[in-house]
């Protein structure tokens, strides 16, 4: 910890890891979240700058569930299960559309997330280059662990 002095008054100064940085600016980016089920953010880092946010939800000129409904929430899917019967891109997805759009290569960056990506968003994480995912929280898909493992991503878990 580093002391700051402020008119004559010594404090400490705890600032947070950059783990715990980034994992706080996804947790911030997935309130833009548009999912009445689960809300989660995810941002590309690559040498400490951000490269890319991203949250889940309907694509751009699509309504949003909150308008439509759950599609998925009335058919009473598990989560984890039956991806493709959702209106909306997960974080991940969206991280990467948005880094394609602006022509920026994520080939060696980190993921950060607030939830472990899925089997569909790990098979992209797979082939866009990344390195390590480091994450809040989990997410029922041993799929998507075991392939990230054989593919050599390392998982890391912040509190």
């Amino acid at each position: 910890m580093r002391r700051r002095e402020t008119r004559g008054i010594k404090r400490e100064l705890k600032r947070p890891s950059w783990d715990e940085y980034f994992v706080a600016i996804a947790e911030l980016v997935s309130k833009r979240s548009s999912c009445l089920r689960r809300s989660v953010g995810a941002i590309l880092v690559k040498d400490k700058k951000i490269l890319a946010t991203g949250y889940n939800g309907a694509p751009s000129k699509i309504k949003h569930c909150s308008e439509v409904g759950c599609i998925r929430e009335k058919l009473k899917i598990p989560s984890g299960e039956r991806h493709e019967l959702c209106r909306g891109l997960h974080a991940e997805q969206n991280a990467f559309l948005q880094a394609a759009l602006h022509g920026t290569s994520v080939k060696g960056a980190s993921l950060y997330s607030t939830t472990q990506p899925c089997i569909i968003c790990a098979k992209m994480i797979i082939n866009a280059g990344i390195n390590e995912i480091v994450i809040k929280g989990d997410y029922p898909d041993k799929l998507s662990k075991d392939l990230l493992k054989e593919a050599g991503v390392k998982i890391r878990v912040v509190k």
